[in-house]
């Protein structure tokens, strides 16, 4: 018995499903999970000792690939200062001033500690804001477990097929509106249907929790249109495409201005934080300036904090970093295009900037639906032979795929012939 199967026996017995987040129990895909022990640049390697390439980067963070030395070493000198104080630090005026010069739009921004606690921080200003209460999402968007945005939301529900969560009341979700991605149409409809009370739409401009998902052309641009007219706030969940898709994340790559925008993953360098930023006179509603409330022990951990510092540091002054990082996933799309183009399946590859997806589908996939009524069957066998041959791909159809500056051209090859023997055995 492999060391990763003793190890799920193990932790099953002291924590729930033995995963600390859904997705990582294999459900999806079937079979045991892989337990890691390392990594360094693009590989990981399990407790058995076989090395990986990695498509999932830790869901995104590890742009720069693991173990970054820079950020490895930020992190060891800044720890013997203490993990956390509680108090203000220079740090964190630092850390806000680097963001502030690299993405549009932003005047103000607060940190937290996660993802999660961005998106719902984010869209309780946005009601204190406005004093509406409604919103609205897309179906296969996710924003994190906060109550409200557990409708409809894609990636680890749909993985688990969970179309309803015990323990959200209908109270919590009543103001909770959802359409399609990429139907402009059942956007304006919804706003038509509920005048006067949507205090924001929030969106992934690039979605990632169905797949990578491309917004189609004019359907971003309508909805900035929308919002400027009914008085509706337009909240980028850049969790995934912050500071991953151009160092002024989506709203740089895509030209459009958004008025709250949240993030995690990369702009901490791997450790647990989050952020939400926006316009000054939005963000001045937060205490202590203003009425809305949002506190965290942990915001602006100072670990957290020089993780993220450091990684945005380098991103900013080495801009060819995401030329680079383009044209290794072009090359990887491309080359996977040619080897299923050969074999019988049906398939669609979405890809934009270094996110990517493979979905064995007949017909174009530009939403939820479209993700969900594909060949997943196909994708899970897919994944376990890549995996046999030392891919790590992410364990569901319902995931895009992130990669790292740290793959080389070698490995793009490595994965390449991988993919070759895998869908030759499909």
């Amino acid at each position: 018995m492999s060391k990763s199967k003793q190890l799920f026996e193990r932790a099953q017995l002291s924590i729930p499903g033995g995963v600390n987040s859904p997705v990582r129990a294999f459900r999806s895909v079937g079979g045991t999970p892989v337990f890691m022990e390392r990594a360094k640049g693009a590989y990981m390697y399990d407790a058995d000792g076989k090395r990986y390439i990695d498509y999932i980067n830790s869901w995104g963070p590890m742009i720069l690939g693991h173990a970054y030395e820079a950020v490895v070493r930020a992190i060891q000198e800044k720890a013997v200062f203490s993990t956390s104080f509680g108090a203000p630090t220079e740090l964190e005026i630092e850390m806000a001033e680097l963001i502030i010069s690299m993405v549009p739009n932003v005047d103000l921004v607060r940190m937290v500690s996660s993802g999660t606690e961005a998106c719902m921080s984010a869209l309780r200003l946005a009601r204190g804001y406005t004093g509406r209460n409604k919103f609205i999402k897309f179906e296969g968007c996710y924003h994190g477990h906060a109550d409200a945005f557990l409708v409809k939301a894609g990636s680890g529900l749909a993985t688990f097929n969970i179309q309803t969560v015990p323990g959200v009341t209908a109270g919590a979700s009543m103001d909770t509106l959802t359409a399609p991605y990429n139907d402009l149409e059942a956007v304006a409809q919804l706003v038509k249907d509920n005048p006067n009370e949507i205090a924001a739409i929030i969106i992934e401009p690039v979605a990632g929790n169905m797949g990578c998902i491309i917004p189609q052309p004019g359907f971003m641009e309508g909805l900035r249109a929308l919002c400027d007219k009914e008085g509706i706030l337009l909240i980028f969940d850049e969790v995934m495409t912050g500071f991953r898709l151009a160092p002024g994340g989506a709203q740089e790559r895509l030209g459009i201005r958004a008025d709250l925008v949240t993030y995690g993953k990369v702009i901490g360098g791997g450790m647990p934080v989050g952020a939400f930023g926006g316009r000054k006179d939005i963000m001045e509603r937060i205490a202590p300036l203003g009425n809305v409330y949002q506190a965290g022990t942990l915001s602006g951990n100072p670990i957290a904090m020089i993780a993220g510092y450091t990684m945005l540091k380098t991103l900013k002054n080495n801009p060819a970093i995401y030329t680079d990082l383009d044209k290794t996933t072009e090359k990887l799309h491309h080359g996977l295009d040619r080897i299923l183009k050969d074999s019988a399946h049906d398939y669609v590859i979405n890809r934009f900037g270094s996110m990517i997806s493979v979905h064995f589908s007949n017909k174009p996939v530009q939403n939820f639906a479209d993700a969900a009524s594909a060949d997943n069957a196909t994708f899970n066998r897919f994944f376990h032979l890549m995996l046999d041959r030392g891919v790590y791909l992410p364990p569901s159809a319902f995931e895009t795929w992130f990669l790292s500056h740290a793959l080389t051209d070698a490995d793009i090859e490595e994965t390449l012939n991988a993919a070759k023997e895998s869908v030759a055995l499909l």
